[in-house]
């Protein structure tokens, strides 16, 4: 389970330390994509390969569907981190964020999320007074 916000930076080759506390479990590989809100999701291969199965299971007749397949996998890159714990972001990807030197890695329970900092602060701000709200909606009887 992915917890937690960190606030590594990018080098000038794209590259950021995982923290620490993920480096086993993404150790033998991951998949970058693009996120909705701007963002960039870091998935094990294990679990983007299970989390795709629907997609690719889905009728490539329906043009959302076919639609959501190209845009997921377009934006998406497997990479294996290096032995120090860097990973690197390639260029389309990090543009796709806006991603500069900055940037916060948070934990969504099964995908960490890359954020440029800027934007995370304006997202997380904007989240917070409906974040008690929400509770009802995600979890009724909760």
């Amino acid at each position: 389970m992915f917890l937690g916000t960190h606030t590594p930076k990018l080098d000038e080759k794209g590259r950021f330390f995982l923290p620490a506390k993920f480096r086993d479990e993404l150790s033998t590989g991951l998949v970058i994509t693009r996120q909705q809100e701007r963002c960039l999701a870091i998935y094990p291969t294990d679990t983007f390969v299970g989390m795709t199965k629907q997609v690719m299971d889905a009728p490539s007749t329906l043009k959302n569907v076919r639609d959501f397949q190209r845009m997921l996998a377009a934006g998406a890159s497997d990479e294996t981190p290096d032995k120090q714990g860097r990973v690197t972001i390639p260029p389309l990807l990090r543009s796709y964020a806006g991603l500069e030197k900055d940037i916060v890695v948070v934990g969504a329970i099964n995908r960490l999320e890359i954020w440029d900092v800027a934007a995370w602060q304006e997202y997380s701000a904007q989240q917070e007074s409906a974040f008690a709200e929400m509770n009802e909606e995600v979890f009724p009887g909760g």
